[in-house]
This record gives structure tokens, sequence and C-alpha cells, in this order.
């Protein structure tokens, strides 16, 4: 599948226009609108919960092996 990005600012949540596209008259296409900010404020946000997750005391002296064990114990239900 070829893929074409276009950027284009809302004015009207129920009309929008897409112009000067790379396509032929009757060539079907798929299309999917993201909100260009909304990864960038999730990602912010995991961010935010990572800083805090390790600043908890003790945080940083867990090993790997401690977390390790911690799924595994967690995979088989205790």
């Amino acid at each position: 599948m070829n893929a074409y990005k276009k950027y284009i600012t809302i004015e009207d949540p129920n009309h929008v226009v897409l112009s000067d596209l790379p396509f032929q008259p009757g060539q079907r296409v798929e299309v999917i609108i993201l909100a260009e900010n909304s990864d960038r404020a999730i990602s912010e946000k995991l961010r935010d919960l990572f800083d805090k997750t390790q600043a908890i005391p003790g945080v940083q002296d867990i090993t790997e092996h401690e977390i390790a064990a911690e799924i595994e114990a967690y995979r088989r239900g205790e």
C-alpha cells in the first residue's frame, strides 16, 4: 500500500477538505484521521509516570533478578 501524508488544520469539524492529492479520479483510497498531538500527550504522561515511579524511595535498589522473579510470580498467579 502506498501512503501519502498531508497535514491540515481543522476549521470545521463537520467538513474536511483535502485538496491537491496525488491520486487519480475514481481511485479508491483509505482515509485515516489522526490527531497530531494525541501521541505526544500520551508519551508525556507516560514519561511523567515513569519519572514519578522511579523517584519512589527504594525503587533504584531493585535488581533485574527481583523484577524477573516478581513477573514470574505474577504469571503463576501468586
